[in-house]
């Protein structure tokens, strides 16, 4: 029997911060109050000045294994998450091979097993050929679907309309969308190309997957999705055109009841690069801040914001989506679309707390509560007896500087290199299982598959 005591936590949770004390035992939160200093724990942690905070859950990144491992391998990167606050990921299929077999997908989840020290789920990829596998999901096992509607890294591309249709229409589980519009995509990089040729600066890359292209097909899966009844959820918003296609929601909003919250069927995501950068930084970064949907100009990246505060967009990931220096280092059109971020989304977030254009609750609900509710993830993303612990521990009077010596990723290598955040990830708790504190992991224990409750 594994039991774990935090005392005098500052606890971040369904809205409110309150001084409390929580009790661990095999993996669940089996207590949460004050003066709980009697109960007898194999490990104790003193939390004093310390925010204790569900563990962030992740909804997108790409861990590049199988057969992407010279950037990335499962290991390697829940490593970086959970060093980051991260407890639980969902991983994408565009891995080598795609992720489009149900025996694929179940490889994925036989690695994680074995590797991950945060918890872990993948999606399925659909292709415009697989309609009879993604029919087999089985959806209280696997997080969701993933279509691209825009070609990206790996290029899983469906663009058949009469696929598109069999999905939405018949789709066991929630959508999950990459929303760029092909033909858009493809006509401006051919005039670019054509009026550039191979010299052309790194802020084009706004220009060629613009606006139209995102609007474009976001547009349409929604217009999908309201058609077909569909559970959507479209990833990485990109555009303030785009916040106009969703509705306020009350995910994360401990009031409202399960069943009122999933009446929203249409859900949307932020991720952490397009709020901090802005197509003004590809002249400092280049390439390494190339991804797809496009970093674009500033006033997307308040728009963007302000739909996460009025609760049109409903949470926060990373899309974290790491390539070697070698290959970011080409020219722009050759160099792959994608950066690594995972190790440090809550600091990002936490920073703009620091700044006052976020409260710390609006964090937790956007990085934990809304990833929960929009997932249906079985007993995690909240501070609850009966819960998993998934907790990480934050020092707001501690620092971190991202420096190439402590970024844990395989590629080696961040975009916030020289950044210094005002805030440090202490400890991380992933179900129930102390795996980092003080920059120390204790490896002697994995993550666990997630489960949803559909």
């Amino acid at each position: 029997m594994s039991t774990l005591l935090i005392l005098n936590a500052r606890v971040v949770n369904e809205g409110q911060i309150a001084s409390k004390d929580v009790f661990i035992k095999n993996g669940i939160i089996e207590q949460i109050g004050t003066n709980l200093q009697h109960l007898t724990a194999s490990q104790l942690i003193d939390a004093k000045g310390k925010y204790l905070l569900p563990g962030v859950i992740d909804d997108q990144v790409h861990f590049r294994e199988p057969g992407l491992t010279h950037k990335a391998t499962i290991y390697t990167e829940a490593k970086a998450a959970v060093a980051g606050g991260v407890t639980s990921f969902m991983e994408m299929p565009n891995t080598v091979p795609n992720a489009l077999t149900q025996t694929l997908l179940e490889d994925k989840y036989q690695i994680a097993s074995q590797t991950s020290l945060a918890n872990y789920s993948f999606f399925m990829g659909a292709s415009n050929d697989n309609y009879e596998e993604v029919m087999k999901t089985i959806c209280p096992d696997v997080c969701g679907i993933k279509i691209f509607m825009g070609s990206s890294t790996g290029n899983m591309l469906v663009d058949a309309p009469e696929v598109l249709e069999k999905l939405f229409a018949n789709a066991p589980c929630l959508i999950a969308t990459h929303c760029e519009d092909e033909p858009t995509v493809r006509q401006r990089t051919a005039l670019f190309k054509e009026q550039c040729g191979e010299n052309v600066p790194y802020d084009i890359h706004a220009l060629i997957r613009n606006e139209e292209a995102c609007y474009k097909s976001s547009s349409m899966a929604v217009d999908l999705a309201k058609k077909h009844g569909t559970r959507l959820h479209i990833l990485h918003i990109s555009t303030g055109e785009e916040t106009a296609l969703f509705e306020v929601g009350s995910y994360g909003n401990s009031q409202v009841s399960t069943n009122e919250k999933l009446k929203k069927k249409i859900t949307a995501e932020a991720c952490v690069h397009h709020l901090w950068f802005d197509a003004e930084d590809y002249r400092r970064l280049g390439t390494q801040i190339k991804c797809n949907p496009a970093i674009k100009a500033p006033h997307h990246k308040a728009q963007i914001f302000q739909a996460l505060l009025d609760n049109r967009i409903d949470v926060i990931a990373t899309d974290h989506a790491p390539h070697t220096w070698e290959e970011k280092s080409k020219s722009y059109w050759e160099a792959p679309s994608g950066l690594p971020l995972v190790q440090h989304s809550l600091n990002i977030m936490l920073e703009f707390v620091q700044q006052g254009k976020i409260s710390m609750e609006r964090v937790v609900e956007k990085m934990c509560h809304a990833v929960a509710d929009v997932f249906q993830i079985d007993r995690r993303g909240y501070i609850r007896e009966g819960y998993w612990a998934d907790l990480v521990l934050v020092d707001v009077d501690q620092s971190t500087t991202v420096t190439k010596e402590s970024v844990l990723f395989k590629c080696g290598w961040s975009p916030l290199e020289g950044t210094t955040f005002q805030s440090r990830i202490t400890h991380t708790i992933v179900s129930g299982h102390l795996v980092y504190a003080n920059g120390v992991f204790d490896e002697s224990e994995k993550g666990k598959r997630l489960r949803f409750t559909r």
